[in-house]
């Protein structure tokens, strides 16, 4: 049987919130796995998928140095990042990193970079690596609500989406990705934020596909615009 190694990082609390989903995500993931194969023909069934959960710090310095050694230390074939966007109403899909840092708020070193490029050298943008459209087919059918997003700010999160995808570029064959997920709110809400469990099945939905995706690529599975 085929085994695949996933990383999926989220951030340490936010000041202000209870309940980080981008923390509880992760790891129910990664204490859960993704429930049982569909059937014979489920290409789940030849496969074991191995979930590995990695907190951050909101740093800019530290995040991804930090993402980095989960890497290195695992060698995953998949790699998801997720955050926190405190206005989303919905999940969101992060189609492009953009190669810059604009804060408004220090990040937890007390830093606020202002319209400085993460990589002077870098391109200006990298696409996700993740196959959006069907992951927004399986949101569909789970009724998750869920929309694409133009970029990750630029903020932290940003930041660790243009370096992850940067180092994925030098690699031969890893999918990587960003989601962000809203604040942990009732269901049915006129509110901000969706239930953690709803949560939870959105990330399983996103591992599942990128799983798809690497055993059986297709282009009709890609959306980034």
């Amino acid at each position: 049987m085929r085994e695949l190694n996933v990383v999926i990082s989220g951030f340490d609390q936010y000041e202000g919130v209870d309940v980080n989903p981008a923390v509880e995500v992760p790891k129910a993931l990664a204490e859960q796995g993704l429930g049982a194969a569909g059937g014979p023909d489920d290409p789940f069934d030849q496969v074991t998928v191995d979930i590995h959960a990695v907190s951050l710090p909101v740093s800019f310095a530290k995040a991804w140095p930090t993402l980095l050694e989960s890497i290195e230390a695992v060698h995953p074939n998949i790699v998801i990042a997720t955050g926190l966007k405190h206005a989303a109403r919905s999940v969101m899909l992060e189609r492009c990193a953009t190669n810059l840092m604009d804060a408004a708020k220090p990040d937890a070193d007390n830093v606020i970079p202002r319209r400085e490029p993460i990589d002077p050298d870098g391109p200006a943008a990298y696409w996700t690596r993740l196959p959006l459209r069907s992951i927004l087919k399986d949101f569909a059918a789970d009724s998750i609500p869920a929309s694409l997003s133009s970029d990750a700010g630029t903020f932290v999160c940003n930041s660790l989406f243009y370096n992850l995808l940067n180092w994925m570029s030098a690699q031969d064959r890893v999918l990587g990705g960003f989601v962000s997920f809203p604040l942990i709110g009732p269901a049915h809400s006129s509110q901000h934020g969706l239930p953690l469990d709803q949560q939870i099945a959105a990330g399983r939905d996103v591992v599942r596909e990128a799983v798809r995706y690497y055993l059986k690529p297709s282009s009709s599975d890609i959306l980034i615009a």
